[in-house]
């Protein structure tokens, strides 16, 4: 038989010194590491790095960007991760032009607010001055100087009378393709006649009809207005029905007249 080697205890007490020192080591940068890394949070969330350092706004095309900032409460003194989103939302829908707010956080240090307008569906001329009237029905104050109407009907002959309030809830229903395409609504009443608006539309035509069921019949504009390309521009009379007058007759008659 083989000599075999034996180890004493005496011969293994080094090596498991070793082992014993090398996990004592190994604990001590474990404990050490999670120690300055708990130092450094604190520090981080006791100074500025922790704080909002970028506000991202997207969405509006009428409210100015620092306005909603400014709505919003935050900025670069306060924390990334102090914010109540459900607070910053509901401080920025409570302007009357926004319909919704939508406030996500994007590591490390931004804060995105995308806001959705409630649109404005035509303006109310009154002596030099345009208040632009929401799809709400809410009418604002008057556009700043230098400020001029885009994308909607002016309203003219018109005051904030019960036919105003109405003519506000039919426009709220009028597609936004069509509201662009129509670039003045002038209010006519004459006694009992049914046509008491006057409609200057963007391609040529003048559209004569009434506030009663107005939405449901200048929606249907474009296909009547297609099937009419083929014949001369004029006025179109929308009621129950709709027919075309070329301008053509109509200075005809005055000239008769």
């Amino acid at each position: 038989m083989e000599d075999r080697k034996v180890v004493t205890i005496e011969d293994r007490i080094p090596t498991l010194k070793a082992q014993r020192k090398q996990r004592a080591n190994r604990r001590l940068i474990v404990y050490l590491s999670i120690f300055f890394f708990l130092i450094l949070l604190i520090i981080y969330f006791q100074s500025s790095l922790s704080h909002i350092r970028t506000i991202s706004i997207s969405g509006n095309n009428y409210i100015a960007t620092d306005e909603i900032e400014k709505m919003s409460g935050l900025d670069q003194s306060v924390s990334f991760w102090n914010i109540n989103k459900k607070e910053v939302v509901s401080q920025i829908e409570s302007s009357k032009e926004i319909s919704s707010a939508i406030v996500t956080r994007q590591f490390p240090a931004t804060v995105k607010i995308e806001v959705t307008e409630n649109e404005r569906v035509a303006y109310l001329k009154k002596g030099s001055k345009f208040f632009p009237i929401l799809q709400t029905g809410t009418i604002l104050d008057a556009l700043k100087k230098g400020e001029t109407p885009v994308n909607a009907p002016i309203l003219l002959q018109w005051d904030e009378s019960t036919e105003l309030q109405e003519m506000a809830g039919e426009l709220r229903k009028v597609k936004m393709s069509v509201i662009n395409r129509i670039s003045e609504i002038h209010y006519e009443p004459k006694g009992d006649n049914a046509f008491n608006l006057t409609l200057f539309m963007s391609d040529g035509y003048e559209v004569r009809t009434s506030i009663s069921s107005f939405a449901e019949r200048i929606n249907a504009y474009p296909l009547i207005v297609k099937e009419l390309q083929d014949k001369p521009k004029g006025i179109l009379y929308l009621n129950e029905g709709s027919w075309l007058e070329p301008y053509e007759k109509v200075t005809e008659e005055k000239k008769e007249s």
